[in-house]
């Protein structure tokens, strides 16, 4: 008989089946070998699959991410549903838990209908030219809204801000924004509008295989970290509206701890809502 492994897939960043990040979660795949999950990842065809495995020592889980073509070190939406299924099926607790993954030890909290993760430790580059970017996203000058940076908690992105309007406007050439992009690890481009405390927000996150997400919390998180350094956000709770043009709403809520105009943690919660379960064939 083929060996098969359960599975469950949920929209992550939503209250609302069918809209969101969805995610599938495969269990019981501590075994299987770097190409298998691989495989598996490609053959679900989602921007991230997710893969928790036993841990050792004070770590509750260990989290291996896979989009269609790559591993990632971290990715937000995984981490958020990956933790609320544990916790759904009883191998996790309801409150604070550690997972292990390629970014190091991050806490999460695991309520009844949504999971807070703490992002890995922030970093941020200098300001830089916004006009190579709006170039390749097929905007001009006065569609910017400020200079770009990247940021990040365990995974980088660029930071683009732009007018509101332009958001609808985007026309990517993925070949020029790769030639622009930063050489280190690097998850994609985050381009938002800010109002306030709230961001609409478009990702496209080309650095991990995918053209555009619907829901990036690691970019989320990274978003805090660039607010904060374009003065843009003094610290606290922002929000994050993302994937509407896909047909996927999703919601996200930021928080920012700042000590003398840095950001020293970032953390993003996101409700998780079930969709569907199954079996899968081992590769």
């Amino acid at each position: 008989m083929t060996e098969r492994l359960d599975y469950e897939v949920v929209d992550v960043f939503t209250d609302t089946a069918f809209t969101g990040n969805p995610l599938a979660v495969v269990l019981g795949a501590d075994a299987l070998a770097a190409e298998q999950l691989q495989a598996i990842a490609r053959e679900f065809n989602l921007s991230e699959t997710a893969f928790p495995m036993p841990a050792e020592g004070a770590v509750d889980y260990r989290l291996r991410i896979f989009t269609p073509s790559v591993e990632l070190p971290f990715a937000g939406h995984p981490s958020i549903g990956a933790a609320w299924v544990l916790a759904q099926r009883g191998i996790l607790p309801q409150g604070d838990v550690v997972q292990e993954c390629g970014a190091g030890l991050l806490p999460l909290t695991i309520n009844a209908d949504a999971v807070t993760l703490t992002g890995g430790a922030p970093t941020c580059g200098p300001a830089g030219d916004p006009a190579p970017w709006l170039a390749a996203l097929g905007l001009t000058a006065a569609d910017g809204d400020g200079d770009v940076r990247t940021a990040g908690c365990g995974l980088p992105f660029t930071f683009l801000p732009v007018r509101a309007d332009a958001l609808e406007r985007l026309r990517p050439n993925l070949a020029a924004l790769r030639a622009i992009s930063p050489s280190e690890s690097f998850g994609g481009l985050s381009v938002y509008a800010w109002d306030d405390s709230t961001a609409r927000v478009r990702v496209l996150a080309y650095g991990a295989g995918v053209d555009e997400d619907p829901a990036t919390g690691s970019a989320a998180l990274g978003l805090g970290v660039h607010l904060v350094a374009a003065g843009l956000h003094t610290g606290g709770r922002y929000e994050v509206h993302q994937g509407v043009e896909m047909g996927r709403p999703s919601h996200l809520c930021g928080e920012v701890d700042v000590v003398d105009g840095r950001v020293v943690a970032a953390r993003i919660t996101g409700q998780v809502v079930p969709v569907a379960t199954g079996q899968i064939r081992v590769p």
